[in-house]
């Protein structure tokens, strides 16, 4: 979707400035906002790219002034509401009403070390690939109103295919529980030109990750 998350190539918002990597949390509610997160996740209501488009699915007022952990935040909330967990009136008054569901699948504190080592692999027996290393192709025009992982600054471009990383769980099908409908990953290379036009700096290019079904042969 065309959602307040993609904003790559646009102007208007400023410059990027990057942030100390040693620095992960800059006030104490963000941890807890990413301990909540993951502890949902472990009840099994959605997945990881249902998740995602649930962040990014959130109004672009409420998006773009909100933190990163606040925007977690808010999409946490839609997905517990969504699954039954909680209620508007919990939120409103900040506190539980009613037991939560699901009580089995809850996640102490001993076993999370244990829960986040296995990580979240998402490569599977999927097609062969239909491209190979060195091939030109040109991703899809297309606007889609679910979920995508193909920026927008990238589509109708053309790019060399640089990787090939197997079958890996299709975003666009899996954020909407349509099943995981595993499709070759690629990673295809731009050329700076190619995707901002012929005043870009001919020194720089992009590379970014794209299932197949975001390709077509250029």
């Amino acid at each position: 979707m065309n959602g307040p998350q993609d904003v790559g190539g646009r102007h208007g918002f400023g410059a990027v400035h990057p942030e100390d990597e040693t620095e992960r949390f800059h006030a104490e509610w963000e941890k807890r906002v990413l301990g909540i997160t993951l502890a949902s996740g472990a009840l099994g209501h959605w997945n990881l790219d249902a998740s995602r488009h649930a962040r990014e699915s959130l109004a672009p007022a409420v998006y773009y002034n909100a933190s990163y952990y606040e925007i977690w935040l808010r999409g946490l909330e839609t997905l517990l509401e969504r699954a039954g967990e909680i209620s508007q009136e919990e939120l409103a008054e900040g506190h539980a009403l009613r037991p939560g569901l699901r009580a089995e699948r809850r996640v102490g504190a001993a076993a999370v070390p244990e829960v986040l080592a296995k990580g979240g692999p998402t490569e599977r027996p999927g097609p062969a690939p239909v491209f190979a290393i060195g091939d030109r192709v040109r991703t899809r025009n297309h606007q889609p109103t679910g979920h995508t992982r193909l920026p927008g600054y990238a589509r109708g471009q053309c790019g060399t295919v640089t990787a090939i990383h197997g079958a890996h769980v299709y975003p666009d099908s899996n954020a909407h529980f349509e099943g995981e409908n595993p499709r070759p990953l690629y990673t295809v290379r731009f050329t700076a030109a190619e995707l901002f036009g012929a005043g870009a700096d001919p020194t720089l290019s992009v590379s970014i990750d794209a299932w197949e079904p975001y390709l077509e042969h250029a």
